[in-house]
């Protein structure tokens, strides 16, 4: 097997999924193209040496249907010959679409791979693809699929997280990303031109740096309706040590939905041989599981335990943690059950502050990451993300 590099790693800003949102004009094709134009400004990378796109879409439905990685590389004008695979496993499909393309390079099948996501949340909403697993009550429970706030409710009440701690985490989460945006943290992003808006956008636009624990404790619970339509009943049947569900999400809390691309190019070394490049870093490994579909989304706690149990770290072995802030229980599980400290865990900010564009996170994630590990020029960073059902996935990145 071949080592694999990532030679850069870039995104658009995540912006509001509102039709004000500053990306809310552009079609996911146009967004996607703008990032494969700069992508082969920055590297020099010839599109006709590129074996395939693989990008993680949570909807694929209307713009983001058929195939979005082949339809976006055609609608850029890139060769016929760049292949395209559209993958979803929820809210970790950009770090399996980055999985998938280190396994093909890896292997000798493809010499580089353009990997990302991307997520319209604007144009394209959560669940408009009417799909019966999250529609029909019995159909969802029979395939043991739960909204992912009740699933961040039962979290919270089996790790005893409290409204104030909840709220408390959320705070941190704009404090800190609203912290990294002034100091030009974020270096992956780049400029995206909206020209039905005439503007040119460059910034996070969902930060709300002047959120407090104050405010946030007069939003109402966001989950308790659905809970009491039989959701609680469900989780307590399967948890009967338990009394009640503890509903603690509110909007304030949870994550941000927005829209945004991101994409990153994969390769051996005799890719920066061609290029005249360094690589930013090596992708070392990857791993997936599939843990309580009760609780929705523990997966990104224990795809990156199963990764460090695979590769024989602890904790203390990784220098920084970017894991996906899918609810503010879910930082506390995180916490607990990996050993991680405060001070190396999103410690820019999460999904909570800087918005959730589903199939696009885990790799905007990694390349925050691999920002933040050059930045303070530390070597060893693991990402990871939740999808639904239980399912998550992990990535270990090292400089």
């Amino acid at each position: 097997m071949r080592d694999v590099f990532i030679y850069e790693a870039i995104r658009s800003p995540r912006t509001k999924a509102k039709d004000s949102g500053g990306l809310a004009d552009l079609t996911p094709q146009a967004l996607l193209a703008s990032l494969y134009n700069s992508l082969t400004e920055r590297t020099g990378l010839d599109p006709a040496d590129v074996g395939e796109i693989i990008l993680g879409c949570v909807t694929q439905h209307r713009e983001q249907a058929a195939n979005i990685a082949k339809t976006s590389a055609l609608y850029a004008g890139w060769p016929s010959s760049v292949g395209g695979l559209t993958v979803n496993r929820f809210c970790s499909s950009s770090i399996d679409a980055m999985n998938l393309g280190m396994l093909k390079v890896a292997s000798g099948q493809e010499e580089v791979i353009v990997a990302g996501g991307v997520e319209m949340m604007s144009r394209i909403p959560m669940l408009s693809d009417e799909a019966r697993a999250f529609k029909d009550p019995a159909f969802a429970a029979q395939c043991q699929l739960l909204m992912m706030g009740s699933g961040a409710d039962l979290i919270a009440t089996l790790h005893d997280v409290s409204r104030e701690e909840a709220d408390a985490i959320a705070v941190q989460s704009q404090q800190r990303a609203a912290h990294a945006q002034r100091e030009g943290y974020f270096k992956s992003i780049v400029p995206v031109e909206n020209p039905d808006k005439g503007m040119t956008v460059s910034e996070d636009e969902c930060i709300r740096a002047s959120a407090t624990t104050e405010g946030l404790a007069k939003l109402p619970a966001a989950f308790a309706g659905i809970g009491a339509k039989g959701v609680d009943a469900y989780q307590l049947a399967a948890h009967p040590d338990l009394t009640e569900i503890q509903h603690i999400h509110t909007a304030g809390n949870s994550p941000a939905m927005a829209d945004a691309a991101t994409v990153v190019v994969l390769g051996t070394a005799a890719l920066g041989e061609k290029l005249g490049i360094a690589p930013r870093a090596r992708l070392v490994a990857g791993a997936s599981c599939d843990d309580d579909p009760l609780q929705v989304l523990s997966g990104c706690v224990s795809s990156a335990q199963k990764l460090m149990q695979q590769q024989g770290l602890s904790a203390d072995d990784v220098d920084l943690f970017e894991v996906h802030e899918a609810f503010a229980a879910t930082v506390v599980k995180c916490r607990q059950d990996l050993g991680i400290d405060d001070d190396k865990l999103n410690v820019n900010g999460g999904v909570i502050a800087l918005g959730h564009p589903m199939g696009a996170t885990g790799a905007i994630m990694a390349g925050v990451l691999l920002d933040e590990l050059e930045r303070r020029d530390l070597k060893r960073g693991i990402v990871s993300a939740s999808g639904a059902g239980g399912s998550g996935s992990a990535l270990l990145i090292e400089r």
